[in-house]
């Protein structure tokens, strides 16, 4: 999967610090009384007021609780997604608040105040205080089969306190897809799909969609390179493992595809002398907190001589999309604009 430089790199060997934690003890994985507004015979109003609630997620896995959750806790992008659609976690992990206090991209329109943080970093989540949340579901996403952000060496305790609900962002997944099913959960904890902010987001999206088509016919053979920076390393991304750039593809963009990619298919790592191996008239650079941004790369001279580069043709890739309508919306308006824009350089 497409890594902050600082996190999923050594994804596989990392071991999480920490070691045995206390645990509380007999946790209930069913919730109270529903508190959704709303009648139970509106279709798109999600779950019932009452009863068992269900859902099936991008791992196979049939969740079953006996009412709906309301203490959830979430990856912070996925938690970002549910809040455009209404529903609001008690706990997050993942990026959420950067140096200075202000919230993370990955954290949306949430009001990160409002929320627990168990784990700002990857490989950082505090069990001790997921417990004491008494969770009732955890929520995230999956590229490659994994929870994405649950550590490995803290994973099992982790599980055992509450059910997890995966939504698949990676391998044969695209965006329209991701979108899909992340709109699935979000209803059936009780968004209102039919609401004017949804029905909204999602005509955007479809017009966004429409103008990348629209800017890839009129500006026909830009070729687009998909990368991030490291302090040693250049990292070309694959468009075929990620949902929005297979989503992107399909809507016509030209990409540059690495032809040594690593682990997972995901990108090809390349030494800063050879970061201009491909030629490319359009970068998108990973927009991500721990990833070298255009000021903090002009140091590097084989940056600097890109022919995208030289031109000014680098736009910011949301590398880690917040899953809903409206969010995704902006990044394929942006999309569009950067393609439309674009001259052939290389």
């Amino acid at each position: 999967m497409p890594k902050s430089r600082t996190s999923r790199l050594s994804r596989r060997g990392l071991i999480a610090a920490g070691g045995a934690l206390g645990l509380v003890a007999a946790l209930t994985a069913c919730g109270g009384s529903d508190s959704a507004k709303g009648g139970a015979g509106d279709k798109d109003k999600g779950a019932a007021a009452s009863g068992p609630w269900t859902f099936k997620d991008d791992l196979g896995k049939d969740i079953s609780l006996k009412a709906k959750p309301k203490n959830i806790v979430a990856f912070t992008g996925t938690a970002a997604a549910l809040y455009d659609y209404g529903i609001q976690v008690k706990g997050v992990f993942g990026p959420t608040k950067t140096a200075d206090g202000k919230p993370d991209v990955q954290a949306g329109s949430m009001d990160i105040s409002k929320v627990e943080i168990l784990g700002n970093v990857y490989d950082e989540f505090n069990v001790e205080k997921y417990a004491s949340l008494q969770p009732e579901l955890l929520v995230t996403n999956t590229w490659d089969g994994t929870y994405w952000y649950v550590p490995e060496a803290s994973k099992d305790k982790i599980l055992k306190l509450a059910p997890a609900a995966a939504v698949g962002v990676g391998g044969d997944v695209s965006m329209d897809k991701a979108l899909e099913r992340t709109a699935d959960l979000a209803k059936s904890l009780g968004a209102d799909m039919n609401a004017n902010s949804a029905a909204n987001g999602k005509a955007r999206f479809d017009a966004a969609a429409a103008k990348v088509r629209e800017a890839t016919k009129a500006n026909p053979g830009i070729k687009v390179l998909v990368g991030s920076g490291s302090a040693d390393l250049f990292y070309a991304s694959s468009p075929d493992t990620s949902a929005d750039l297979k989503y992107f593809k399909s809507l016509g963009v030209e990409f540059v595809t690495p032809d040594k990619l690593g682990e997972g298919n995901f990108f090809e790592s390349l030494s800063w002398e050879n970061a201009g191996k491909y030629k490319a008239d359009l970068i998108l650079l990973d927009n991500r907190t721990g990833t070298l941004q255009p000021e903090e790369l002009k140091a590097k001279p084989t940056w600097a001589e890109m022919p995208a580069v030289k031109a000014g043709q680098v736009a910011p890739r949301v590398t880690e999309p917040i899953y809903s309508y409206d969010k995704c919306a902006k990044i394929l308006e942006d999309l569009a604009k950067a393609v439309q824009g674009a001259k052939k350089v290389s």
